[in-house]
């Protein structure tokens, strides 16, 4: 290839680059407007919603269709996770015998463009029929869906970011960021804390975030423990024993210290088997209470170069958390 093909490819390159990277801005900018019109518009309807969720003793079914229906699937799952029991049922099947899954202590949120999908008419029908609590998210506040629904959650007017101004784009980010809206404010008016997610992810890594230091310490007989009066003859056979490389030192009740093999080693030439455990123990240890994070103790454990961490409630030992209990458990 010649030096001018080559250059005149590297420009159009360039050119080519240049366009799509405005493109994008403008795909962005136009569903930024979008959700930036969706807060302006927010109105009573919203708290209507809300009341219709919360009151629901039953699930959530979450429908829509195409484009829609992925969305809906997605509001779906967000709902299950954050503390109401909700699923997603597809409307042509609802059509064909699942419509059975929808509950008379149930509440329907559909999900439609238009406003008009025909798929979802049957829905809409049977919520009428049983008095089925319906909120109709939609675009066009005269549609039918909208006119039916107990609840018309209605969205601005808005330009897809589609060059053609046709594919599905702000629309459908305007529809799944109102159904974060609806079941983050739901969350918070139900009272949903961090130990009520954790136990709807206990796998993956948000279920590892909230682990906490209760979750995974060593409690009972398997703590290693002994009084300050106790001779290292005693001490040693209980380390071996309990095999965490560390033993607390009690005294009036209360955690006056600790030896660990490092303290063994330091004491070597002491004639340590002579020693109490109070005349070997390090004091002024650091402890973590049971409620923390399993995170915060591995934090702690890295900053101060230590490997174990007695576990204190109430000016009580409670028990002991080891680096290796973390890293078994997938906190690192």
């Amino acid at each position: 290839m010649s030096d001018s093909n080559t250059a005149r490819k590297s420009t159009q390159n360039v050119a080519d680059f240049t366009a799509d990277i405005e493109r994008a801005k403008q795909v962005l900018k136009l569903e930024a407007d979008g959700l930036g019109s969706l807060a302006d518009s927010l109105n009573g309807a919203l708290s209507a919603a809300i009341d219709i969720l919360q009151n629901s003793s039953g699930r959530i079914i979450v429908t829509g269709m195409g484009k829609s229906g992925h969305v809906a699937n997605k509001i779906a799952a967000t709902l299950a996770s954050t503390g109401k029991p909700a699923f997603f049922i597809h409307p042509g099947e609802a059509s064909h015998g699942d419509i059975g899954m929808i509950n008379d202590d149930d509440a329907v949120l559909a999900l439609s463009n238009s406003g008009e999908t025909p798929e979802i008419s049957d829905i809409i029908a049977y919520t009428r029929r049983f008095k089925i609590p319906l909120i109709g998210m939609t675009s066009v506040a005269d549609s039918t869906m909208a006119v039916e629904a107990d609840v018309a959650l209605i969205l601005p007017p808005a330009e897809e970011a589609c060059f053609i101004g046709l594919a599905p784009t702000t629309s459908t980010t305007m529809m799944m960021a109102y159904g974060d809206v609806l079941a983050v404010v739901l969350m918070e008016r139900q009272g949903f804390t961090a130990e009520d997610f954790k136990l709807r992810h206990p796998g993956g890594r948000l279920g590892l975030k909230l682990l906490k230091v209760s979750d995974i310490m060593h409690t009972g007989a398997e703590l290693p423990i002994a009084k300050g009066s106790d001779p290292m003859t005693e001490i040693l056979p209980e380390m071996t024993a309990k095999s965490l490389g560390c033993i607390g030192i009690i005294d009036d009740g209360k955690l006056a210290g600790i030896i660990t093999d490092g303290d063994i080693r330091r004491h070597m030439a002491d004639g340590f088997l002579n020693l109490t455990a109070a005349e070997v123990m390090t004091s002024g240890v650091k402890t973590i209470r049971p409620g923390a994070l399993a995170t915060e103790a591995l934090q702690i454990m890295n900053e101060i170069k230590i490997t174990s961490l007695f576990v204190e409630q109430d000016g009580s030992i409670v028990g002991l958390l080891h680096i290796h209990d973390c890293l078994r458990a997938g906190v690192a």
